[in-house]
């Protein structure tokens, strides 16, 4: 089994890296920590960087996870072989743009292409954030699935993600004790469907909610309250379409012996128990 510790970045084509870094620090509120060649790089907790938008096509996504050293990486390159997956070992200079030791590349089911990774780089410096949005860190990622069954059977089979719990054929999944590391939306393609930042309190969420709005970044939902994890949440676009998320309050679960996945309708009041309703962001079809 492929053992997964948490999620370590994202990376992000983009045709406009001017318009990315304008977002990222005015309203996402990330802090720079590096311009490399044609490679932006953003801070949001005490990683070197947790988002890099790299110049390209919007449709070159990646998420990168961490593994526990070397032995494991190449246990885990060796059993996706084995199970037809294609692995492409990062080069050196590869793993330097990653910040990472190093890497190994492949895609999921469906399509997502899905790095992991070695010893990502730490920062010294404490992260500042360029506007207070009240971020804490990277948290999770939202990832689009042509047949959720069958993807739930890789991550939780294959890797080490356990469901926390899912709505309608939406599996919730956590790899540590967080409610949820990865979920599952059923989607026509490979995708990114949202990456989530948490911040520190609810009034964060409401003090975003106005603020984004007074810009004129698109809400697509919320203010709200996820009845699965119990987070308060806010969900906006960013550059080329991408939602990003930021969410307060999700539950921990320690007991791993006596947690039980519930199971929640297909419907609005799963999404959000104050009865928020997407807005540009349609709920996926069952």
């Amino acid at each position: 089994m492929i053992n997964l510790k948490d999620v370590s970045y994202v990376r992000l084509g983009s045709p406009d890296m001017e318009s990315a870094e304008t977002f990222a620090t005015s309203c996402l509120g990330l802090q720079v920590a590096e311009r490399g060649k044609k490679a932006l790089y953003l801070r949001s907790d005490e990683r070197s960087h947790t988002l890099c938008y790299t110049e390209g096509d919007p449709a070159s996504q990646t998420v990168g996870f961490e593994v526990e050293d070397e032995a494991s990486l190449q246990e885990a390159a060796a059993t996706l072989e084995r199970l037809g997956h294609h692995v492409h070992a990062g080069s050196v200079e590869e793993a330097e743009q990653r910040k990472v030791r190093s890497f190994i590349g492949f895609r999921d089911p469906t399509g997502n292409h899905i790095e992991l990774v070695v010893r990502p780089e730490r920062s010294g410096r404490r992260y500042f954030a360029t506007r207070d949005a009240g971020i804490t860190g990277f948290s999770h990622i939202g990832l689009n699935s042509t047949d959720p069954a069958r993807d739930e059977h890789f991550w939780t089979q294959v890797c080490n993600a356990r469901v926390s719990d899912r709505i309608g054929d939406i599996p919730l999944m956590r790899v540590n004790a967080v409610h949820h590391t990865i979920a599952l939306v059923r989607a026509p393609k490979a995708g990114i469907q949202h990456v989530n930042h948490q911040v520190q309190s609810s009034d964060d969420v409401l003090r975003s909610y106005y603020f984004l709005s007074e810009r004129r970044v698109p809400i697509v939902f919320g203010p709200g309250r996820h009845p699965t994890s119990g987070a308060r949440f806010l969900y906006f676009k960013g550059p080329d379409g991408m939602v990003f998320e930021y969410s307060v309050g999700v539950e921990e679960i320690e007991d791993e012996a006596t947690h039980q996945p519930r199971q929640f309708g297909f419907e609005p009041s799963s999404f959000c128990m104050w009865g928020a309703k997407p807005a540009g962001m349609p709920l996926p079809s069952k």
